[in-house]
């Protein structure tokens, strides 16, 4: 049952969502991948302003929310770099270390675990296959778009299960 005393969900993703990637994607583009590579440098990520912005925004009215396809070890550095970028503060919900199932999978499970006793108002991601299974399972999505596209990146997320 849905709690609705308590303030919706506004559910953000991290990677080309708040955080800017595009100087970590050469990790992705070569064989094999480079993940410890590509995760280390994710405390140097420039925030992007879009993003960042519509979550300020959203903590008006919402508790926010992190999803993120980055694995648990990640944790600390996440938290860190959410903090030094002025993000409002909310859980963070993290990929297993050893999980490599496709980031649409595993999104919309905790979407659904979320929305069972919460409304989420909306997600906002970048990934279109994550926003595209959200949106067939009844939630509203909102594509961020305002970051560059990465082939590589797209393609971890979907076949690695890695982000």
């Amino acid at each position: 049952m849905i709690d609705s005393s308590s303030r919706p969900l506004a559910v953000f993703d991290l990677d080309n969502t708040l955080a800017d990637t595009a100087h970590r994607q050469h990790f992705l583009e070569k064989r094999p991948r480079d993940w410890d590579g590509f995760f280390a440098a994710a405390p140097q990520d420039p925030p992007l302003a879009e993003g960042v912005a519509l979550a300020l925004e959203s903590a008006r009215d919402c508790e926010v929310v992190y999803l993120t396809g980055r694995p648990e070890r990640c944790r600390r550095d996440t938290l860190e770099w959410l903090a030094a970028h002025g993000l409002p503060e909310g859980p963070v919900h993290m990929r297993g270390d050893a999980d490599r199932r496709p980031a649409r999978s595993t999104k919309l499970r905790i979407l659904r675990r979320l929305a069972r006793d919460r409304e989420v108002r909306f997600l906002v991601d970048d990934d279109e296959l994550v926003c595209d299974e959200a949106e067939r399972a009844g939630f509203t999505v909102v594509r961020a778009r305002w970051a560059a596209r990465s082939a590589a990146l797209e393609e971890a997320q979907e076949r690695d299960g890695r982000t």
